[in-house]
């Protein structure tokens, strides 16, 4: 002890170090590229990596050079061409390998560009197994090479390659252990750029992808055929919007920011919500609640800015405070403007409003016996275990707030004895929940359990208030759990299908297997690692099976939610695939349903 705490008396100047750009990125990889993941989620790093890449081919689309962008990825490697400027060739080093160098801070050469900090290329060099990139301009040629942000090879030349820049990189497995693309959420990023830059041609992996409308063709990407009316829309060169309403609950927005998914909006997205309320009330010469305009709304919002301000360099809020006023009188404008031209689509939108009038009406004698009914079984929540630090509070933990959704009291009380109490919570089910598939929304309030988790999740007033990041489905290895957790997402995906397109909705994956000996324990998630693990610990090893969460010891269990916990992200890419994958798996077409099941069964 008294040489531990001498050590760490012994402060001076050779304790103090700088790290090269390359270093930092290395070392502190979560504050350029937030969560690193293996490529399982949409957000995973591999794919911000990725996105930093396209984003420089496509700022030079943005600024009038080159209309094609050709992009190929197989598991490991990603290739990116595009047919833009190239970067000048006697600063190509500086700008792939030195933080704050680029061409970006002068507007007369990027004036809309998403990365302004001289940082994006820089990371995917720092953390690529290997890194190329070549610049083509004017008939000649600068190609250099990394491996781990440290340089390999530099070599120039002639060439009859037509101006623009290949970027070719590989995630370090040290870094991103077991990663691999995934094909879906590569299109789902590439269909973005194409909706995002109206005449841009991304050809990717061979498919290609090309928008004519831009935002009116993402919503019908996204909704299908369940609009109520032609979505209204509104482009110039700093503001593009539409908007449409389907027969879904709740609201969907896609915001945007110099082509940057918003994923956690920001000014742009409030002014707009804003300016599209004072629209629509300006014409109809009414004071519609906003809730009656926006329930059912499907709406995408893309701004373009010299001096954009996000929250970090992962870039999911926009922070201009300066754009507000006038996003909010432009749209109010452009909508009105479009009602009063089309009277066809005002009717629909008015009817649509209407009918959540009533709607919400009707539900008001319903809520208030539901909350009476609550104050009388108990003044919290019966269910609800919970933990000290939520979504939204001013607290660096608020992002890893979880709530587990668990069946019965015996795996709870295993999963509140061994739980973080700052950031895990945790809410007991009473038995299988209802099917909610083709129900009102006021089997909300009807429905005691139902109404308890969302008092718990905090969701009576929209999805803006939910108290927890990660809602976790908690549920046993075995025909009933697969039930409950079925019933579940039926839930969500029906009554509050935002908060799962949103990437709030996870499955926590629990060990099947415990197979031990004497000196080693090894927990298996298959059968495959069960003989494994068998092979390894001899034939004489114990194995026993784990029929339910509530079987696993409070010990076991504090490991199973631990920082290292599986959890699975349940995807749904766009609204329009919801209905019909829910009708047919929840839906009463038993025979078919059957048929499918033992097609597949394994």
């Amino acid at each position: 002890m008294e040489e531990t705490r001498l050590t760490a008396l012994n402060y001076d100047e050779s304790k103090v170090k700088t790290l090269s750009s390359i270093e930092h990125i290395r070392l502190r990889t979560g504050m350029y590229i937030g969560r690193i993941g293996d490529g399982s989620h949409p957000d995973d790093g591999i794919y911000i990596l990725f996105k930093e890449v396209v984003d420089n081919a496509v700022d030079e689309f943005i600024m009038g050079c080159g209309k094609k962008i050709s992009i190929s990825c197989d598991g490991a490697t990603c290739t990116v061409r595009d047919w833009g400027r190239g970067i000048p060739l006697g600063k190509l080093v500086e700008c792939v390998s030195v933080i704050n160098t680029g061409a970006k801070y002068n507007t007369d050469v990027f004036q809309f560009s998403v990365g302004l900090n001289g940082v994006g290329a820089k990371a995917v060099n720092a953390l690529s197994e290997r890194f190329r990139v070549v610049s083509y301009r004017e008939g000649e040629y600068r190609e250099v090479v990394y491996a781990r942000g440290e340089p390999i090879s530099d070599r120039s030349g002639r060439t009859a390659e037509k101006n623009g820049t290949l970027v070719e990189f590989s995630p370090d497995p040290g870094i991103f252990s077991d990663y691999a693309f995934r094909e879906e959420f590569l299109q789902h990023r590439v269909r973005h750029y194409a909706y995002l830059n109206t005449g841009l041609k991304l050809v990717l992996n061979g498919e290609t992808f090309v928008s004519d409308q831009g935002l009116v063709d993402l919503l019908a990407d996204e909704a299908g055929e369940s609009t109520s009316y032609p979505a209204i829309y509104s482009r110039d060169a700093t503001l593009e919007f539409a908007f449409t309403h389907t027969n879904e609950f709740g609201e969907r927005y896609l915001s945007f920011a110099n082509g940057q998914y918003t994923s956690a909006g920001g000014t742009h997205l409030s002014a707009f919500k804003e300016g599209v309320l004072k629209g629509v009330n300006s014409y109809a010469g009414k004071n519609f609640a906003p809730d009656d305009i926006r329930e059912g709304i499907i709406a995408a919002v893309s701004i373009r800015l010299k001096d954009p301000v996000f929250e970090s360099q992962t870039k999911t809020r926009l922070g201009n405070t300066d754009i507000r006023s006038w996003i909010v009188n432009r749209v109010k404008q452009e909508v009105e403007q479009s009602l009063h031209r089309n009277s066809a689509t005002a009717e629909a939108l008015l009817a649509k409003v209407q009918v959540n009038m009533a709607i919400r009406t009707e539900l008001q004698s319903v809520k208030k016996k539901a909350r009476e009914r609550a104050k009388k079984v108990a003044i919290r929540i019966p269910s609800l275990r919970d933990c000290r630090v939520h979504l939204g509070d001013d607290d660096p933990l608020a992002e890893m707030s979880t709530i587990f959704l668990t069946e019965g009291q015996s795996a709870s009380g295993s999963m509140i004895a061994c739980r973080d109490v700052n950031t895990q919570a945790v809410f007991s089910l009473m038995g299988k929940p209802l099917n909610c598939l083709g129900l009102k929304r006021d089997t909300l309030y009807q429905n005691e359990e139902i109404y308890n988790l969302m008092q718990a999740l905090n969701l009576e007033g929209g999805a803006g208030g939910l108290r927890y990041n990660r809602i976790v489905l908690a549920t046993d290895a075995d025909v009933d759990g697969m039930h409950i957790r079925n019933l579940l997402l039926t839930l969500f995906l029906h009554f509050f299908e935002g908060l799962v397109l949103d990437n709030h909705l996870y499955i926590l994956e629990t060990p099947l297997f415990r197979v031990r000996n004497k000196k080693e324990t090894v927990y298996c998630y298959s059968a495959r690692e069960r003989d494994s693990a068998v092979t390894k610990l001899g034939k004489g090893a114990e194995i026993t099976r784990f029929k339910g969460l509530g079987e696993i010891s409070p010990k076991e269990f504090g490991q199973f939610i631990g920082p290292d916990m599986r959890l699975l992200a349940v995807s749904i890419p766009r609204i329009k695939d919801v209905p019909e994958m829910l009708d047919f798996y929840m839906g009463r077409n038993t025979p078919e349903r059957r048929a499918y099941i033992m097609e597949n069964l394994r």
